[in-house]
């Protein structure tokens, strides 16, 4: 995967990355994220979905790999600069410790579904989202990939 490039059809929008996240969502809460639809790309329609899709790889110090549209205008970031961004830097400082202890239990739980918190975007506005779904990521042999999240209940703070 050239991740230096954003999302588009010469990439497939990353189709693969994409189906891995959806199967292990679909797999752990027994339902779609994204239903299917005849002559649109999973990948594009994942890309082009009107909630924030992101997730990050396994590393110690996790690192975005995935965002959709709608994430990178929250965050207000371009695809380059997500991608091998350390995903704790998308919370303030203060409230580094309390998405540590989320990511811990999503990592013993396998996903967690009603998730709130504040989080920041590049120019420093804050956000709280609510009601966000974080899941662990596996293949079909339970390979480990990282952790994914999508939400699409946030609100713009003073």
């Amino acid at each position: 995967m050239n991740d230096s490039i954003p999302p588009c059809e010469d990439n497939q929008y990353y189709e693969a990355h994409v189906a891995l996240l959806l199967e292990s969502y679909r797999r752990l809460l027994n339902q779609p994220l994204l239903e299917a639809v005849a002559g649109l790309p999973l990948g594009q329609r994942a890309f082009e979905a009107g909630f924030a899709l992101l997730s990050h790889n396994a590393d110690d110090d996790p690192l975005f790999n995935y965002g959709n549209r709608t994430a990178l205008d929250l965050f207000e970031l371009s695809w380059q600069e997500l991608i091998g961004m350390p995903s704790r830097f998308s919370a303030e400082p203060v409230n580094r410790q309390e998405r540590e202890r989320l990511l811990a239990e999503v990592g013993s739980k396998g996903f967690i579904d009603n998730y709130s918190g504040v989080r920041i975007a590049k120019s420093g506005k804050r956000f709280l989202i609510r009601r966000a779904v974080v899941w662990n990521v596996h293949d079909s042999q339970q390979n480990y990939y990282g952790q994914a999240a999508c939400f699409s209940d946030w609100t713009l703070l003073p």
